[in-house]
């Protein structure tokens, strides 16, 4: 929504203003259009390989979604750790195996359809949770496991921004690329009534500053918008990974989702009394 507020504000200041003293018309030349896009769609794929084409092309719907990210969806995810790790508590770690193999058929995950949905997220959760099951393990280590698979992660999300990034600096000098094409154009035509030359120049231009109004106000926003959905979307991982491991050190199941809360972003962190009555509340 606000990639599309923003567009519609770049495009009053820059065209909707240049409307006011200039023509329009001047600005249709179609051959500049269809050169420019040509060369940042030719740039695109020389620079990358099948795999990173796809997981950016698959980004892009990121940049005018909203963010799944917020306080609701953390509710729900505290309160599934808490859920599974009183049971543990309660009834030992055997008693969560078949909720760990068969989280779409487990009552307990079947509670919470905004934290399954997102299939990664299960799946980092019950590997942790199977190994919890699967024998006595270091905390140590498997907090170092954590680390690298949070970071393997980050590393494969943050392609996509990185790749429409580079995209967006390469606009402008495919701009110029378009200008010079022109202006190469134009002395060859310096024969020409100056009213024609005067428009081939126009024409000419019109590359370089469709090269900056793209790079600058259309693709760049759409890197900065995968960017920060990308940034979200990995503290996810951080709360599950403090809540184990805090009921791997021992801890309570009410102290061990105070860790998790704790490490959230502060306009999607619950308070400690709104995460306690959310919890009562399931019970009930």
């Amino acid at each position: 929504m606000f990639l599309i507020i923003g567009y519609v504000i770049i495009l009053a200041a820059s065209v909707g203003t240049y409307a006011v003293h200039g023509s329009l018309a001047a600005l249709w030349v179609p051959m500049e259009y269809l050169a420019i896009i040509g060369l940042m769609v030719g740039g695109f794929v020389a620079g990358n390989g099948p795999k990173a084409m796809k997981a950016t092309l698959g980004s892009l719907s990121l940049a005018v979604k909203g963010s799944p990210y917020n306080k609701a969806l953390y509710m729900d995810l505290l309160s599934l750790l808490y859920e599974i790790l009183a049971k543990v508590r309660k009834e030992g770690l055997m008693s969560i195996e078949n909720d760990v193999e068969n989280p779409d058929s487990s009552p307990i995950f079947g509670k919470y359809p905004s934290v399954t949905s997102d299939h990664h997220v299960v799946e980092f959760l019950t590997d942790y949770l199977r190994m919890m099951v699967g024998g006595n393990l270091n905390a140590f280590e498997i907090e170092n496991l954590m680390d690298m698979e949070i970071e393997t992660h980050h590393q494969e999300a943050h392609v996509a921004p990185h790749i429409v990034s580079k995209v967006a600096d390469g606009l402008p000098a495919f701009g110029i690329v378009v200008a010079v094409m022109g202006v190469v154009n134009v002395m060859g035509s310096v024969g020409q009534p100056p009213a024609v030359l005067g428009k081939m120049i126009g024409g000419a231009l019109v590359g370089t500053f469709l090269g900056i109004l793209l790079s600058y106000g259309i693709v760049a926003p759409i890197a900065s918008q995968i960017e920060q959905k990308v940034e979200e979307s990995g503290k996810i991982y951080q709360v599950m990974k403090v809540v184990l491991l805090a009921s791997m050190n021992g801890y309570a199941p009410q102290v061990a989702i105070e860790f998790g809360r704790k490490v959230l972003y502060a306009n999607d962190r619950p308070t400690f009394s709104e995460l306690e009555q959310e919890i009562k509340n399931r019970k009930g």
